[in-house]
């Protein structure tokens, strides 16, 4: 009973979230699959750690396609994406931490980014 009122709350999270807050949540959830990722690499589990990688990397992929780019700052964020996108594939190809450990930096940077956005936008 309990796992159904977890996704319950977070069913309700999500189809109640602002899109900045959605944005926020695929942030998180692109921390949380390297993270995963970066488990899987210790533990020389590269089924684990490229199971994960393609996870965060979709989410990459879907926040570039909703880009708008009516705003000049769209561009940036394209570079930044792909940048993005392009080490994930490195790290999954190389089975490289070091690599994975910047790329989430990296994610991390933006989540933080973003918080301060919504912080400052409320």
């Amino acid at each position: 009973m309990p796992i159904n009122a977890a996704v319950a709350y977070q069913n309700n999270k999500v189809s109640t979230a602002t899109p900045a807050e959605l944005t926020l949540m695929l942030y998180e959830g692109a921390i949380k699959f390297c993270n995963i990722a970066i488990i899987g690499l210790e533990e020389k589990n590269y089924e684990k750690t490229s199971n994960n990688l393609i996870k965060a990397q979709k989410i990459i992929t879907h926040l570039r396609s909703t880009l708008d780019y009516k705003y000049p700052v769209a561009q940036d964020f394209e570079i930044i994406y792909q940048y993005i996108y392009d080490m994930l594939l490195q790290a999954n190809m190389k089975k490289d931490l070091n690599i994975l450990n910047d790329v989430l930096e990296e994610i991390r940077g933006l989540k933080d980014t973003w918080k301060e956005i919504i912080k400052q936008a409320k």
